[in-house]
């Protein structure tokens, strides 16, 4: 059986045919199996025809749509790994990661193009560029009318499992963003666990807020709806848009960050409106609160399931929980400071707790391995976990541990596995404040959730501020209110500050601070920088430290 996602797309053109399996919510174009499939292979025999051979890098810089879809398969059954950047991470980022990855090939729209010629030392190693769009010929033919003239019989390639199928970025939260090498058996692996253990497959119909999901659901024969969204700004999302497509096309799973959840749930509850055709919800890219959960279950179908899988880019994903057993059972422990619980290990996946470690860890053992309920790093192996970021050493080292013949992950996270295997999130390793004159460590979610739960508080993070007087780095919380808050910004702050002391995880805490709008992702719009908000804090506390 072929690994390449490549072939799975042609079984299904094959099985399908002229059942619909793309549409884009834009502008309502939509593609049957057969005919993406066909359109697939005229990109990659275009491409091929122009020197875009098995192995040679390609940089895609093309909106969600369905000529991005097409164009990704194309590489995937020439074997052309392709490099996604996400272009809200900052020019500065975007340069950085382009000059680290050395790109052969690009495609790109006429807006991407300019951005090319702009900053041409970094785009040096490309070779030829193709135009994805009317540029009026500055930027060369449209390829996606000079596509229409090439055979639709494209034989993929049948690459060996290593072999190197994309490199994907992380979003940077807690440093800059690395370029994660995927192969094809990771983005296989992937493909399975989706199909096997969520029951994605025909019948079903997609609306992923990240667009790249749209390639495992039609892979897996499931129809896909582009939405019509800002996929940089998902919590700027048109709640109103993005339920009217799920109505129109019948939606029944959706992936997307908690941000996007959190304002649909509210677009819903207002308008009194349902969305009965919706039975499956995955959230990711950050901690799912109980609350939300609830807010989104009463705006679905009553047999309707909410998933929050856990994973990174490096690996993913790797655990998972069903969003009943949260609200009805482990939430009750996560407002008193007990972590997150983001589940149990998917099928193939294990999971160790070790010692926190801000070195390299160069071996590992089971006498490694910390003991139920307690908190440390976290580190995964597994199928779906990628071997090394691209061109970075450091990072490769910093976090993979050899293991004989296999590896671990370093997830950079804390947390720690419960009596029943469940696994509990903590927050970053990064993210953790240690008070050198108390001894003791904070953890990002544990401390934050003792003031989440107030009417006026949207959320609050724990950062760490050093303090010249004690030659350490002290504790702070800084609070986000909600934007219709019932109380000034002094009583606000004062209401925390006793929430703070009547908690044993916090009650050392002395400094307390308001910020109107965090800073977060741009992947997910739900990650705090809170690396950012520390030096922010440290300013505003600089006379007190």
């Amino acid at each position: 059986m072929s690994i390449n996602i490549g072939h799975t797309l042609a079984e299904c053109a094959g099985e399908l045919a002229d059942e619909t399996a793309l549409v884009e919510a834009s502008t309502g174009h939509s593609l049957s199996f057969k005919e993406l499939n066909n359109r697939a292979d005229t990109f990659a025999s275009l491409l091929s025809a122009e020197g875009v051979t098995s192995g040679k890098r390609v940089m895609l810089m093309v909106k969600p749509s369905a000529d991005f879809i097409c164009l990704t398969f194309a590489l995937f059954k020439i074997g052309a790994p392709v490099i996604l950047i996400d272009p809200g991470m900052g020019y500065k980022n975007l340069l950085h990661c382009i000059e680290g990855v050395k790109p052969e090939y690009f495609i790109g729209i006429p807006k991407a193009q300019v951005f090319r010629c702009l900053f041409p030392k970094v785009f040096k190693t490309i070779k030829k560029s193709f135009c994805c769009g009317n540029s009026f010929g500055f930027f060369g033919a449209n390829i996606c009318k000079k596509a229409d003239s090439y055979s639709s019989g494209y034989s993929a390639c049948s690459p060996d499992p290593t072999d190197l199928a994309a490199i994907i970025f992380t979003t940077g939260s807690t440093g800059p963003p690395k370029g994660v090498r995927y192969e094809h058996s990771i983005f296989y692996a992937q493909l399975r666990l989706i199909r096997d253990y969520y029951k994605i497959g025909p019948g079903e119909t997609d609306q992923p807020a990240f667009p790249l999901f749209a390639l495992f659901s039609t892979a897996l024969g499931a129809k896909a709806v582009i939405p019509d969204m800002d996929p940089t700004r998902p919590a700027k999302v048109n709640p109103e848009i993005f339920t009217q497509s799920i109505k129109e096309y019948g939606v029944s799973y959706s992936f997307g960050s908690p941000a996007i959840w959190n304002v649909i749930a509210g677009y819903c509850k207002k308008n009194d409106s349902r969305l009965q055709t919706l039975k499956k919800v995955l959230m990711a890219g950050a901690p799912v609160s109980g609350e939300l959960l609830q807010r989104m279950y009463d705006v679905l179908p009553d047999d309707a399931e909410i998933h929050t899988p856990y994973g990174a880019t490096e690996s993913l994903p790797i655990v998972s929980i069903e969003g009943k057993e949260i609200t009805e059972s482990t939430w009750a422990l996560s407002i008193q400071g007990k972590g997150t619980c983001v589940g149990r290990s998917l099928p193939g996946i294990e999971i160790q707790i070790v010692a926190i470690n801000d070195g390299i860890i160069t071996e590992i053992t089971p006498n490694n391995f910390l003991k139920v309920n307690e908190i440390g790093e976290i580190i995964v192996r597994g199928d779906v976990v990628t071997r090394a970021y691209e061109n970075n050493e450091k990072e490769n080292r910093m976090a993979k541990i050899p293991d004989g013949n296999t590896f671990w992950h370093r997830m950079g996270d804390t947390g720690y596995l419960d009596s029943k295997n469940r696994l509990w999130f903590c927050g970053r390793r990064a993210h953790r404040v240690e008070d050198a004159v108390l001894n003791k460590t904070y953890y990002s979610i544990p401390c934050e959730s003792v003031f989440n739960g107030h009417d006026d508080i949207y959320r609050s993070a724990l950062v760490g501020v050093y303090s010249p007087k004690k030659k350490t780095t002290i504790p702070a919380i800084i609070i986000e209110p909600e934007k219709n808050q019932t109380v000034t910004d002094k009583q606000l702050v004062e209401e925390a500050k006793q929430l703070g002391a009547n908690s044993a995880l916090t009650n050392e805490i002395t400094h307390y601070l308001l910020y109107p709008d965090f800073p977060v992702d741009i992947r997910h719009n739900a990650k705090i920088f809170r690396e950012k908000l520390a030096v922010w804090a440290e300013k505003q506390l600089e006379a007190k430290l």
